[in-house]
């Protein structure tokens, strides 16, 4: 065979069809999942309070187990997915997860569910970092960014699905229901998963050639079957390097995305933790009712999906790069006007325009950036490095965020996610990488243009 496999080559040549709204739901469904567990601890940890199963300081206990967790579970799904494969990553977090929520329900005290929410934690956060990655290895170039704002999008939805879930389940069935749901719908989404492919581009970078073989050509007969006959294969890259050490993150080369893409997950996470997550105390302690504090966030929260949304216009169009800046800078400035609002309609508003810009963040840096930055071989290890740091940072926000506020107000907060967000877009300016409508081996430090084929049936025969 004159080359190898050519798994880019030949997955990035591929019309959109069924096989790829497949892929995206699968993958979707256990990050809908991880969204919905993550925004249930509210609600959970207030009835639990109520019912005296708990008290405030073990409730802070159980949610900073969560975060802990997710810190190593980031880690851990990046060395797990980069060793051993994309599928096998996603389907162990997946059981993780879903086993430990099952256990909750049954958890005879405190102690107990925040042993548990650790565990949690760890499928948890293992999750994001898996999902975003494989998606990227199986949507073509031109539209990548849409595909990946879509499981933005449909992540994000988590939290309306957690809070109309906990409207309904907590008063009438009890908080440890919450879990139940979230721990059987895991499963459901693990039983459905062992139809999903593994990445051939994985598969061939280390070296399984007659695997990513097989998988490809299932692949591209399935698509033929859908859409006719398939495009001719105009690239070819061998992406079979072997198995990379964790050390080539920090080479020469790669050290700069490490920490660019580190920077973007630092940025979401303050953002998130530093400011949306404090909306309903920073209403309370102005003065607002509970009832209309909540109130307020509710709507504010609808930027959530519509980030997603704005990510879906203008990832491939504007750029992921150029994009994350515009929203930082937007960020920003929203973000001293809404401090200087006292009219009510005037900071929903602005507060709404705040969140949407933060989730657009959210949407083109986590979803998209970050795992376009690295090479297949290295792609949920460096994913899931900056995975961790973001996680760290969520851990350590809420304390700052609330440090900076009893001293400042939320002027303070403000200036702590504005520079936050400033540093963000120098080190982007700086690393000058846009990833938008490129190969993910065109993106790839040291990697040349691939080389288009004079005779695509050199490759392969698979069309």
């Amino acid at each position: 065979m004159a080359v190898s496999v050519n798994a880019a080559g030949r997955l990035d040549r591929l019309p959109i069809s069924r096989f790829h709204w497949k892929i995206l739901g699968l993958i979707a469904g256990g990050a809908f999942l991880d969204a919905f567990d993550i925004y249930l601890a509210n609600g959970s940890v207030a009835a639990m309070v109520k019912e005296g199963f708990t008290d405030l300081h073990h409730g802070a206990m159980f949610v900073s187990s969560t975060f802990v967790g997710m810190m190593i579970g980031a880690f851990a799904a990046g060395y797990v997915g980069d060793r051993l494969g994309r599928r096998y990553s996603y389907q162990l977090n997946l059981a993780v997860f879903g086993i430990a929520s099952l256990a909750a329900c049954f958890a005879p005290t405190i102690e107990w569910l925040i042993a548990l929410r650790f565990v949690m934690g760890i499928g948890l956060g293992a999750e994001l970092v898996v999902a975003a990655g494989t998606l990227a290895e199986f949507v073509p170039p031109a539209t990548r960014g849409k595909w990946v704002s879509l499981l933005a999008i449909i992540t994000n939805s988590g939290l309306f699905a957690a809070l109309a879930a906990g409207y309904w389940i907590i008063p009438h069935l009890g908080w440890r229901y919450m879990f139940a749901v979230a721990g059987i719908g895991a499963l459901i989404v693990w039983f459905l998963r062992h139809r999903m492919p593994e990445s051939p581009r994985w598969l061939e970078s280390v070296g399984r050639l007659q695997e990513a073989e097989a998988t490809l050509s299932a692949i591209e007969q399935e698509v033929s079957a859908q859409v006719g006959k398939l495009p001719p294969i105009r690239r070819t890259v061998d992406l079979n390097v072997g198995k990379a050490p964790l050390s080539a993150l920090f080479s020469r080369g790669m050290r700069a995305r490490t920490a660019v893409a580190a920077l973007t997950a630092i940025g979401v996470n303050v953002g998130l933790y530093g400011f949306i997550a404090w909306l309903p105390t920073f209403f309370v302690t102005e003065g607002l009712s509970v009832v209309k504090s909540l109130g307020f966030v509710f709507l504010m929260s609808i930027g959530s999906p519509v980030g997603g949304l704005i990510g879906y216009l203008t990832a491939d169009r504007l750029g992921r790069a150029k994009g994350i800046v515009i929203a930082s800078v937007l960020s920003v400035a929203l973000g001293w006007l809404y401090v200087t609002l006292k009219d009510t309609t005037a900071i929903v508003l602005v507060g709404f325009c705040l969140v949407s810009a933060i989730y657009t963040i959210t949407t083109l840096g986590l979803f998209g950036y970050i795992p376009e930055l690295f090479p297949t071989e290295v792609r949920l290890r460096g994913t899931g490095v900056a995975g961790t740091c973001g996680r760290a940072s969520s851990i350590a926000t809420p304390y700052l965020a609330l440090l900076l506020y009893e001293r400042f107000g939320v002027s303070g907060v403000i200036a702590m996610i504005s520079v936050v967000l400033a540093v963000l877009c120098v080190a982007i300016g700086l690393l000058r990488v846009e990833t938008s409508r490129h190969a993910l081996e065109d993106i790839a430090p040291g990697t040349s243009d691939a080389d288009t084929l004079p005779n695509a049936a050199a490759v392969q025969q698979h069309r």
